[in-house]
């Protein structure tokens, strides 16, 4: 653990056991992890064209706040401290206002597995920032993926094997799987 701080983003339009690999693979490099919600609210979602179902409501269902605590539940679950992580707004789709939310000195984790990953790579270091890959993947090397798991929750089919037991057990004891 050499960096001081870190900092990862993601949608996390359903909290997933992919996106705990890579909050925890970012953790175990650094003392202090900021992990940055992009798509925090309307008001700074825009469409990309090398994802564009990820500006659409349908591939949004979950509040900023719903997010919030699925990861910060999710990581305390995983035993991280408390401490040692904080959980911000990271508005990507509006790169001028970043460093409102996280700090310009640390270092960017990030995995590659589509165009728009290249296109934040891209923003990120044309914004001065120190960006690490922990490593590039194709599609079809995800473990799963948000869409898969709304896609099975909708389905009626079964999903909790795809999703930390927290981001399950807070899904369905607030009715949030019956209203995707």
């Amino acid at each position: 653990m050499s960096d001081p701080i870190g900092v990862i983003h993601g949608r996390f339009q359903m909290l997933h056991l992919g996106h705990m690999e890579y909050l925890l693979a970012g953790k175990a490099r650094c003392r202090r992890l900021i992990v940055g919600i992009s798509n925090p609210d309307a008001t700074v979602t825009r469409f990309n064209s090398a994802s564009p179902h990820r500006s659409q409501q349908s591939a949004n269902p979950l509040t900023y706040f719903e997010r919030y605590e699925m990861i910060r539940g999710s990581l305390l679950e995983s035993g991280v401290p408390r401490e040692e992580f904080d959980i911000v707004p990271f508005p990507v789709n509006c790169p001028e206002l970043l460093f409102n939310y996280v700090p310009r000195e640390a270092r960017f984790y990030m995995t590659l597995y589509d165009q728009w990953s290249l296109e934040k790579k891209a923003m990120l270091e044309g914004l001065g920032c120190d960006v690490e890959v922990m490593w590039q993947r194709t599609d079809a090397e995800r473990l799963t993926s948000g869409t898969e798991v709304r896609d099975l929750i909708r389905a009626g089919k079964p999903w909790q094997h795809l999703v930390p037991p927290f981001v399950y057990e807070y899904m369905t004891s607030r009715g949030i799987d019956r209203r995707l």
